[in-house]
């Protein structure tokens, strides 16, 4: 089943915001010129939001704690490092940027040096700052920062400003008692703690809402994402201590054939010759991935955190040059990555992480001047939980009020008590001569219950159909048996559906009704062929 997003808009390029447009009246003319001489220019959006920004650094207390929401690929790097430049001239005060990996501080450092500000990397090999050092700005992973704090070889007192890119990760806050009297501005796509005990409302005051994605859409800022669902069963999934499904079960269930077979069947419908990024929720899953796209000859890299950084920086390199290259990845993608030429994102998993969800989906909306489009493919019910990814969000109310956010998320179960089996084209085929192959188990059972005949009447229609179904389309047995495996996942659909219908089943009883099922089915075939 596919479900195409309803995004509307005009992407070409004489509708595009003139990059450097800084016109507010209330900015003298020196500081115009120098926000477009100095670093990236500028967009609209951009600019304001630059403007409420400052304008808190100029009416809120010094040690303040501002949080800042833009949709990934709205250029976070390029506004707060815009914004460390600006502060450092005005206020005269140094500015730490805070990142959660190492990949993030090289990054953010390459565009400070595009904004001329001098600025140095706080990693592993610094053990302490250098005397009598020029830098106003330093940029640390929270755990090496932490790390010479605690052992005092860093003096922050002059640090006026500390910017937390990802500020959802809940591992910055440890950091927060070192900087009492600076002003803190969390960064990140996604306001939504990544844990569910600590909620952003109690580590920021104020939460500033930048500009939508669908609005960033239709100015030709992001790409369009046409979305299609699968729909997958995930009555086998655990939820984890993180409020997340576990690894292990995740692994299970989508390293196993069936699943597999999905996978390859939603590429070779929607993504076949497209660059295609693939997210799983563990390792042995994602290299199996890479066997099955091996397997049916396509070319297929795997990436997980146990390569070397030239393992990655080959395959990423790989990645980029490859017309239609497959990458299937485990978590270390989803945020620091920019590879604009993605043209098909897959969600090879399940998750009940907003934020992840949000960024995954990301990695695929950067724009180029011959790509205005993207495809994602849903796995995982992702988007029936979350929406889609273009859709409106309320941001204020999901940092206000995050536990009501995450208690009102619909459930597995609610989920899949919508999803109805469809055929293939290739499926409709083999029963061509059979006029209606649906059967409406809900509506059965309501006939049934009001005739006052027992529930399992539902069940022997439902045989009843099926078996006709094999008959009208069937030479010999043999045949009927073929048939009667293609109608395997149908079989599965009408006897979930009908246990929703009886309510209070066990998974053992339902397995039960399943394989009962299957016999009687091919003993009504065998009877009346």
């Amino acid at each position: 089943m596919s479900l195409k997003e309803t995004e509307k808009g005009n992407l070409d390029d004489d509708k595009k915001v003139v990059a450097g447009s800084i016109e507010e009246e209330e900015k003298d003319e020196v500081q115009e010129k120098k926000d477009i001489v100095i670093g990236k220019k500028l967009y609209d959006y951009q600019v304001e939001n630059i403007k409420q920004i400052f304008e808190r650094f100029q009416s809120c207390p010094p040690n303040y704690k501002l949080l800042y929401q833009l949709p990934t690929g709205g250029g976070k790097t390029v506004i707060f490092s815009e914004i460390a430049r600006r502060y450092i001239e005005e206020q005269k005060k140094k500015v730490l940027i805070l990142t959660h990996r190492i990949e993030l501080c090289g990054q953010t450092s390459r565009m400070l040096n595009e904004f001329k500000v001098s600025n140095m990397i706080i990693d592993s090999k610094v053990k302490e700052l250098p005397p009598n050092h020029n830098f106003t700005c330093f940029v640390a992973m929270v755990e090496t920062l932490n790390n010479r704090l605690n052992d005092e070889k860093v003096d922050v007192s002059d640090v006026g400003l500390v910017i937390i890119d990802e500020a959802h990760n809940n591992s910055f806050r440890k950091l927060f008692k070192f900087f009492q009297n600076s002003f803190l501005l969390g960064v990140t796509a996604t306001p939504l703690s990544s844990n569910i005990t600590l909620p952003m409302k109690d580590s920021y005051q104020e939460l500033i809402v930048g500009s939508a994605i669908m609005d960033l859409v239709t100015k030709g800022f992001l790409a369009k994402a046409e979305t299609y669902i699968y729909d997958v069963g995930l009555g086998s999934l655990k939820i984890g201590m993180n409020g997340d499904y576990t690894v292990r079960s995740s692994e299970v269930l989508y390293s196993n054939s069936v699943m597999q077979g999905k996978l390859l069947m939603a590429y070779m419908q929607r993504a076949k010759g497209k660059k295609t990024l693939i997210f799983n929720n563990g390792i042995n899953t994602s290299r199996q991935v890479y066997e099955t796209m091996k397997g049916a000859g396509y070319d297929v890299r795997h990436l997980d955190n146990t390569h070397s950084k030239q393992q990655r920086r080959e395959i990423l390199a790989w990645f980029k040059e490859k017309k239609g290259a497959i990458l299937t990845s485990v978590g270390i993608l989803t945020t620091g990555f920019d590879e604009p030429t993605v043209e098909t994102i897959i969600i090879n998993r399940a998750t009940r992480s907003l934020s992840l969800y949000f960024q995954m989906i990301g990695r695929g909306s950067r724009v180029l001047p011959e790509k205005s489009m993207f495809d994602v493919i849903d796995l995982g019910n992702n988007v029936a939980r979350f929406g889609l990814w273009s859709a409106p969000v309320d941001w204020q109310r999901i940092f206000r009020y995050p536990n009501l956010y995450l208690d009102n998320l619909i459930s597995d179960e609610d989920i899949e008590r919508k999803f109805r089996y469809v055929f293939t084209e290739e499926q409709l085929e083999k029963f061509k001569n059979t006029e209606e192959v649906s059967f409406d188990i809900e509506a059965s059972n309501k006939e049934v219950a009001v005739s006052g005949m027992k529930s399992s009447e539902t069940i022997r229609r439902s045989i009843e159909q099926h078996a006709t179904m094999v008959i009208e389309n069937a030479e010999d047995i043999y045949d009927a048996l073929d048939l009667i495996r293609i109608l395997e996942d149908d079989i599965a659909d009408r006897v979930r559906r009908y246990c929703y219908c009886i309510t209070n089943t066990t998974r053992s009883y339902r397995e039960w009704l399943h394989d009962d099922y299957k016999k009687r089915l091919k003993s009504e075939v065998s009877r009346r062929l």
